[in-house]
């Protein structure tokens, strides 16, 4: 299956197919499938190339074929060169991802990517509801989400450890629940997802929940 030029439902579904026909996980697949659906689709919009909008150049998403999509012939095209912030934040999920595999450095790439978009962050994955999220993150980097126990949006939270990184302080109040800003950090996540409005026809563009983006 040659997946140049294609995006959206129809990408995941035969994304989806490949995998299953395989034997790959199906979790794991379904969120490459969902980011890659998505991108690729924002990607063909925009006139750029893919992995300007999914993190991975062609050789990356060729692996990433081979690990979880045996048959898909995903575009070609040289990989993203990554700006300081998006780096950081690849060499965090990579220090607590759980085993470092290959497919956790791939999936780590295409977050950091991601959280460049303006949504919430499991909405510009692609993925259906922020409870995958969590269980992306509890499956392949256990030690954020451990970390984020008090259930901090994560963009916010990848911003935070950034920040405690370079020895900067981001919030100016001692501890979260004194914070005037609260909210604009744990409250809800809602929306659509962005899947959904490909699917309805609309092209997945800002929704109404935005989130700061890194």
């Amino acid at each position: 299956m040659n997946g140049a030029g294609a995006g959206g439902e129809g990408l995941y579904n035969a994304l989806m197919a490949c995998a299953g026909a395989a034997g790959r996980d199906l979790f794991d697949a379904h969120v490459a499938a969902s980011i890659l659906a998505l991108a690729l689709r924002e990607a063909a919009r925009d006139a750029v190339p893919a992995g300007e909008r999914c993190g991975l150049g062609g050789g990356e998403l060729a692996a990433l074929a081979e690990l979880v999509f045996p048959g898909w012939a995903p575009p070609k095209g040289p990989a993203p060169v990554p700006e300081a912030n998006e780096q950081a934040l690849r060499d965090i999920l990579l220090m607590h991802c759980a085993r470092g595999s290959r497919f956790e450095v791939l999936v780590a790439a295409m977050i950091a990517r991601r959280c460049l978009r303006p949504n919430h962050l499991w909405q510009d994955l692609g993925l259906a509801n922020r409870g995958e999220l969590g269980l992306l993150m509890q499956r392949h980097f256990p030690g954020l989400a451990r970390r984020n126990s008090g259930d901090m949006k994560w963009k916010k939270f990848f911003y935070r450890m950034m920040c405690s990184s370079e020895q900067f302080r981001l919030c100016a109040a001692p501890v979260c629940s004194e914070c005037d800003e609260f909210d604009a950090c744990f409250g809800s996540e809602d929306g659509e997802a962005l899947l959904a409005r490909v699917a309805n026809g609309r092209l997945a563009g800002p929704a109404a929940n935005t989130e700061a983006r890194l």
